[in-house]
């Protein structure tokens, strides 16, 4: 187990989510939680029906930005959370229910729980970074 400053330090956050395949089945929990959680019904119908295209871009944003390769600019090209989201309806509720979603995910992953916490404080910047409205 890492001390919890170390997390967020180089590839420290990327090497304790398992690198990419660890990243991977995150974004594929993460995705199966919103599928089945009623508060995420509507940040589910933000996305498209198949889910494929959403699954590997957040295992791709989370790759780079937990100090790992910068997988997403590879494929998708440079990201601006705020004007990724400018088109989408989303507001504290909406915030909270993706932030729910990937609580549920990171439960399922073999963190250490440390990191699980971390991660998921951490990840509520980017989350508030999308809202589009109060």
């Amino acid at each position: 187990m890492l001390l919890p400053s170390a997390y967020g330090q180089g590839d420290t956050s990327f090497q304790a989510a398992g690198g990419e395949a660890g990243l991977r089945r995150l974004a594929e929990a993460f995705y199966a939680a919103m599928e089945r959680r009623p508060d995420a019904a509507l940040i589910r119908a933000m996305h498209p029906d198949n889910l494929d295209e959403s699954t590997d871009k957040l295992a791709r944003f989370l790759c780079g930005w937990l100090g790992g390769p910068p997988r997403y600019r590879e494929k998708y090209g440079p990201i601006s959370i705020p004007r990724a989201h400018a088109h989408l309806d989303i507001g504290p509720a909406e915030r909270d229910a993706w932030l729910a979603c990937m609580a549920e995910a990171l439960a399922a992953q073999d963190y250490a729980e440390d990191f699980k916490q971390y991660l998921l404080r951490a990840l509520a910047v980017p989350a508030e970074r999308c809202r589009t409205r109060d």
